[in-house]
């Protein structure tokens, strides 16, 4: 009996000091500086303020693209974001601007399709489902996208709402977020992370 109570507790204790998958995360941005990142030339756009990343748009509304200066194969990407002052249209870019997950507003469609994937000249080939009843306007949000091979997937506050396989995508890549050109608006992230899968 003693020597089966020995068993569990080693089993337990060594459960315990196996990593976690969340400890597999590795944090892309450290809340204090763009290090890591491709900061655009002249940059106006990306500021860190109060160990958040911000973007906010210029007065001729430029738009930019904040890249990772790593370039990533198979991976999950995970964010959260806070929507701020006017017409909110950002995303994140998988390993190239052919394939975003949106979030906010679609310029074209003049409504909002967060966690929905959009293709140059295909527009959202789908639209995650149960994001209004899931997308918190005025407080934080977390996005999770996997990318594995061709095949993304995505989840808003921890519920899966979307399935899409992409053509031609790319084998490796950066990942991107994006401020929109053409819009007077802001957005803040933080806890952003990649686990490579």
């Amino acid at each position: 009996m003693k020597t089966k109570f020995l068993l569990f507790v080693c089993i337990g204790f060594i459960a315990a000091c196996a990593p976690s998958q969340e400890q597999n995360d590795t944090s892309i941005f450290n809340g204090e500086n763009l290090q890591g990142w491709q900061v655009p030339e002249n940059n106006i756009w990306w500021s860190v303020e109060d160990g958040l990343l911000v973007a906010k748009s210029d007065t001729a509304q430029a738009g930019s693209i904040l890249w990772t200066e790593k370039s990533y194969k198979n991976f999950v990407v995970q964010a959260d974001f806070k929507m701020g002052e006017g017409t909110v249209d950002s995303g994140i870019f998988i390993r190239s601007e052919d394939h975003q997950i949106q979030i906010g507003e679609s310029g074209s469609l003049k409504r909002d399709m967060t966690a929905s994937p959009y293709v140059p000249g295909k527009g959202y080939p789908v639209e995650a489902e149960g994001v209004q009843g899931l997308l918190k306007k005025d407080d934080w949000n977390t996005l999770k996208v996997r990318a594995d091979g061709a095949k993304l997937t995505a989840w808003l506050n921890g519920k899966e709402v979307m399935n899409y396989t992409v053509e031609n995508a790319p084998e490796t890549g950066a990942i991107g977020l994006q401020l929109h050109p053409n819009r007077d608006m802001d957005i803040a992230f933080k806890h952003i992370s990649v686990e490579e899968i």
